[in-house]
């Protein structure tokens, strides 16, 4: 039995998603009205997992959050309105030390609880297993962007073919923007390869998310809504809402945001960005990292890439958040090494660095 508590100031809400659960037959709820109910919830029902709102009168969902992991970490589903006012608070929620989130379908007060339902059951039972990260897990804490020495740009003529020599590919989901804070700001401004990512996302999600870590790495990031060429020294953020490929034009590697592809079930897909890797770059000089995750997005055209020369990298069970896409990637024999969160930056850049 999952034991279940639910926080949310309106009580239809809170009904709406109570109902989703008691369809179940493995769930004991309890719900909570505001931040301060849900800490003292947590004392005394002790719950294996907690979706919690963020706009709450009393106590917010962040004060909340940093009291319940303060006082007894639990796994914490944030459950916001798909704004990117709402974004920006669920990245802060995540750095706290939340595991996942649910963008509510209808904003605030939604009512149309049942589109999310299936998505909402499975991330909950995902968190309610997920291994949550410690206070003392290491933190990127770089200097602020407009302190680091980057280097001068490279004239035109001297410019590397674009991934000629190296392109990264990373597929993330459950827990990945807090992992990700912990693995790209680790990589120098003068890093060779172009970095591709596709991060679970909802669409309006994609471009704080790009502009936090932005500020947080010493390499470009930017969100693909465009066709952008693919160049060293970028890392692009897929497009929630979308799937992101890279294709070719004008003989150039470009990063391309496309329409949800109904052949897929995760979006943006990493499974498709990794098709489109492998039809338009030479695998031998692709990398490609599968971090967090539940589900299998991705896992196929990865260890396609490993079998086709390329070199892989799987996130280890003792630092990921959700081990489900790392292990799938394992399963199929398809990583070449398996490795904790904070070794992946280091092992990539003496790969780059040959």
């Amino acid at each position: 039995m999952i034991k279940l508590l639910i926080v949310d100031d309106s009580a239809l809400m809170r009904r709406q998603l109570a109902n989703v659960f008691q369809a179940e037959d493995d769930f004991e709820i309890r719900q909570a009205r505001n931040g301060r109910e849900a800490v003292e919830e947590n004392r005394t029902f002790e719950p294996d997992v907690v979706t919690l709102d963020i706009n709450m009168p009393e106590m917010d969902g962040i004060t909340a959050l940093s009291l319940l992991m303060a006082e007894r970490p639990v796994p914490v589903v944030m459950v916001s309105s798909l704004t990117e006012k709402g974004a920006l608070a669920t990245f802060e929620a995540l750095n706290l030390g939340a595991v996942d989130y649910l963008a509510k379908p209808g904003g605030t007060i939604s009512l149309s609880i049942e589109e999310i339902s299936t998505e909402l059951v499975a991330k909950v039972r995902a968190a309610a297993g997920a291994r949550l990260k410690g206070k003392g897990a290491r933190r990127a804490t770089p200097r602020p962007r407009e302190e680091r020495a980057r280097p001068a740009p490279r004239p035109a003529a001297a410019r590397r073919p674009e991934a000629s020599e190296g392109l990264v590919v990373i597929g993330v989901s459950t827990g990945g923007p807090r992992t990700l804070e912990d693995i790209l700001p680790l990589w120098p401004a003068d890093f060779p390869w172009p970095v591709l990512v596709s991060q679970h996302m909802p669409a309006s999600f994609t471009r704080p998310f790009a502009e936090r870590m932005n500020a947080l790495c010493a390499l470009d990031v930017v969100e693909v809504v465009r066709p952008m060429q693919v160049e060293p020294g970028t890392i692009y953020i897929g497009k929630g809402g979308a799937d992101m490929v890279v294709g070719r034009r004008g003989g150039r590697l470009t990063a391309l945001s496309k329409p949800e592809g109904k052949d897929y079930l995760w979006h943006p897909s990493v499974e498709l960005l990794g098709r489109s890797v492998l039809e338009h770059c030479d695998p031998a000089h692709v990398v490609g990292i599968m971090l967090t995750g539940m589900g299998y997005d991705g896992a196929d055209a990865f260890a396609e890439i490993k079998q086709r020369g390329g070199r892989t990298i799987a996130e280890s069970e003792q630092s990921a958040i959700v081990f489900g896409m790392p292990a799938e990637l394992i399963a199929r024999n398809g990583a070449s090494l398996v490795l904790g969160a904070e070794k992946i930056a280091a092992q990539v850049n003496a790969w780059a660095s040959r």
